[in-house]
C-alpha cells in the first residue's frame, strides 16, 4: 500500500501525532492518530522522532513526512509537557533577523539553526533547476550610510 501524507499535527491528550493522509489507490482521505509512547518532558525529541518514523507499524504512513517535521512535532509535545503554551512553542521556531542568537541556550539555538537550514534548502538553486544561473552577480548596495573606522582607506596603502 502507498500513502501520501497531507497534513501533520499533534494531540496533547493523550500525546499523539495526528496524520491526515491519502490512500493513493482508493483516493480516500483518512486520519491516523499515532500515540507517542514512552515520551516525557525529559526525552530526546530527535531519537523519539526517529524511533516513530522507523516503527514497523507506522513506517508506510510516515514515509512522506520529513524527519525534521516529526522532530518539530515532538518538540511541541515536549514543550507542552514542560508547561509551555502552544504560542510560545511555535514562536520558538520563527526566525527574527534582529534576534541575538548568542543569547540563546543550546536547544533554542539548535531550533533556529534547523529553521535556517530548512529555509536555505528551500531557496537553494541546483544546476538542474530551470532558473539556475551559474555566475549570478547581485548588487547589495547599502540603504544606510554607516561609517566604520575599518571601512576607511588608510594612507599606508594596505
Amino acid at each position: 500500500m502507498s500513502f501520501e501524507a497531507k497534513r501533520c499535527g499533534v494531540q496533547f491528550s493523550p500525546p499523539s501525532i495526528v496524520l491526515i493522509y491519502e490512500h493513493k489507490e482508493t483516493k480516500t482521505i483518512r486520519k491516523r492518530i499515532i500515540p507517542v509512547r514512552n515520551f516525557s518532558k525529559y526525552s530526546d525529541y530527535s531519537m523519539a522522532a526517529e524511533r516513530l518514523k522507523n516503527h514497523p507499524r507506522h513506517r508506510d504512513y510516515l514515509e512522506g513526512v520529513s524527519q525534521s517535521q516529526l522532530e518539530k512535532l515532538h518538540i511541541i509535545l515536549r514543550d507542552h509537557m514542560q508547561g509551555f503554551s502552544l504560542e510560545r512553542s511555535l514562536a520558538s521556531f520563527n526566525l527574527d533577523p534582529d534576534e541575538d542568537l548568542n543569547k540563546l541556550d543550546d536547544e533554542e539555538l539548535a531550533r533556529k539553526k534547523g529553521q535556517m537550514d530548512e529555509l536555505f534548502e528551500k531557496n537553494r538553486r541546483h544546476k538542474d533547476d530551470p532558473d539556475f544561473v551559474y555566475d549570478l552577480e547581485m548588487d547589495f548596495s547599502k540603504t544606510t550610510q554607516e561609517k566604520c573606522s575599518w571601512d576607511e582607506e588608510s594612507d599606508d596603502g594596505f
